[in-house]
């Protein structure tokens, strides 16, 4: 797995990941940043929900458990 983060300006930077997808990340105003995207600790913790519940629907899925819906919450 790679990725590479290239920084634009100000607080802003443009993430790709291995497979081609890109996004933007910027900081908050009172730190610099325009608010034009998701900042870095967001990108965080919606890795490791995405990374949860990918687990859980496919161990349900396996079991041949039929899922319709699978929604995860964090707060850090």
């Amino acid at each position: 797995m790679k990725a590479r983060v290239k920084w634009v300006e100000k607080m802003m930077m443009v993430g790709e990941s291995g497979s081609g997808h890109a996004l933007v990340m910027d900081g908050p105003p009172e730190h610099g940043g325009r608010n034009l995207g998701i900042r870095p600790m967001e990108m965080l913790l919606l890795g490791l929900g995405g990374c949860a519940q990918i687990d859980v629907v496919h161990i349900l899925r396996k079991g041949r458990h039929p899922v319709s819906s699978c929604e995860v919450e964090l707060e850090a």
